[in-house]
């Protein structure tokens, strides 16, 4: 009973044989499989609901005063673009792809959660410390971004529909609508996320704040025509508005990654943290052309006229 209990017992490093390893990973990912399946249930309760979330804005930017909903119940009613759906299998595969990612991200906290502590036990305290941080400050800026394209995706609807025919009928497949919806989304959120990528590097000593300072007129030419594309609108307010906040974060972290080349190098002058290992100098030593004094052989003679406390040796007994 003991004995098992040990075994039962957590390693305080986190160290475990393979099988034990295997077995959490699948305890993990069994978990956040079915948080992801009940957030997808939900979200196929409210799926018109999320529908109407992302379409509504782009109605009304293009003079559309009905909803989705609306729009289905009243398919006479006066309007410059129609969302329709092609496809006999078309809405449910739809309603599929929207339960799932709405699911995805509302069990975003379980399945993150089962990560952390999947990886936790194999950290430093320090590793601990700054994935916390890295994490605390990575979902609110991929956040921001997903507003930023949620409030730009209505200006650049309006302004890509001036380019239709006078008279024509302008049809907006919805799947084609939502994939734009998140593809804008992702992209605007992983902009949102390379000035933590660049503190990451820095943390890491793959890159110097030095050198981030640098780059900033090269960082900022880039970032605005970046936001130029993304952006396809004549006026320069929403362009603005996504390379402003970018290019700042870039600022903040060439601050933070200047902070911490100071901190690194007082650190450095201080010595080595109790838990961090020194880098072995595994260059040779010249050691001088010294002799090897050898002990002087004793004869058979000596080895057995030398008094012993009992038997010597030789004596197999």
């Amino acid at each position: 009973m003991l004995q098992s209990a040990r075994k039962k017992e957590r390693d305080p490093e986190g160290r475990m044989p393979l099988v034990d390893h295997l077995r959490e990973l699948r305890n993990r990912l069994v978990k956040s499989l079915l948080a992801i399946i009940i957030g997808m249930i939900v979200s196929a309760y409210f799926y018109r609901d999320i529908m109407e979330f992302f379409t509504n804005p782009i109605l009304d930017a293009v003079g559309c005063k009905y909803s989705f909903t609306e729009l289905a119940r009243n398919p006479d009613s006066k309007q410059c673009a129609r969302i329709v759906q092609n496809g006999l299998l078309s809405p449910f595969t739809l309603a599929l792809t929207v339960s799932m990612s709405a699911g995805i991200v509302l069990a975003a906290p379980v399945w993150l959660y089962q990560l952390w502590a999947f990886i936790a036990p194999g950290l430093h305290k320090n590793e601990k410390r700054y994935a916390l941080g890295f994490v605390a400050a990575g979902f609110p800026l991929f956040a921001t971004g997903a507003y930023f394209a949620y409030w730009t995706l209505p200006k650049m609807a309006s302004v890509m529909l001036e380019f239709s025919i006078i008279g024509s009928d302008n049809q907006l497949p919805l799947d084609d609508l939502l994939q734009l919806i998140m593809r804008m989304i992702v992209v605007f959120g992983l902009s949102f996320e390379l000035p933590l990528l660049l503190v990451m590097l820095n943390f890491g000593g793959l890159l110097s704040g030095r050198r981030m300072a640098g780059w900033w007129r090269a960082m900022v030419l880039g970032i605005t025509l970046f936001a130029a594309i993304a952006t396809p609108s004549t006026d320069p307010v929403s362009m603005l508005a996504l390379a402003g906040p970018i290019c700042l974060l870039y600022f903040v972290a060439t601050g933070v990654a200047l902070l911490n080349d100071r901190r690194r190098a007082r650190r450095e002058a201080e010595g080595l943290a109790d838990d961090e290992a020194s880098d072995l100098d595994l260059t040779p030593e010249d050691i001088g052309g010294a002799e090897v004094v050898s002990a002087p052989r004793r004869s058979p003679e000596s080895r057995d006229s030398t008094p012993h406390d009992g038997a010597s040796y030789e004596d197999v007994t």
